[in-house]
């Protein structure tokens, strides 16, 4: 689907009659403008995409980390527990 060089022709005839030889260099500069724009816009997003999925990773890690970290507490708190029942049963002796 390519144009052929009498179909751009007859493209920049049209343009040409619709909006004169004074505006057409101010359309240009319109969509030059414009397309930088989205470049810059594009590049912001990207950007926020791969520092979200940098914060997301680190915070994997330190939930994978937690995760592995409160097993240890957690015999120790169950060692404190039991130790403070026999301790209670004894009392009542």
């Amino acid at each position: 689907m390519s144009l052929s060089m009498t179909e751009i022709i007859l493209i920049l005839v049209v343009v040409l009659v619709l909006f004169g030889g004074k505006r057409i260099p101010e359309l240009a500069r319109g969509l030059g403008k414009a397309q930088a724009e989205y470049k810059k816009a594009k590049e912001a997003i990207e950007n926020e995409v791969s520092e979200f999925k940098a914060e997301v990773e680190k915070s994997s890690k330190k939930e994978s980390i937690k995760k592995s970290a409160p097993k240890k507490k957690k015999s120790q708190t169950t060692a404190k527990k039991t130790s403070g029942k026999k301790t209670a049963a004894k009392s009542k002796k």
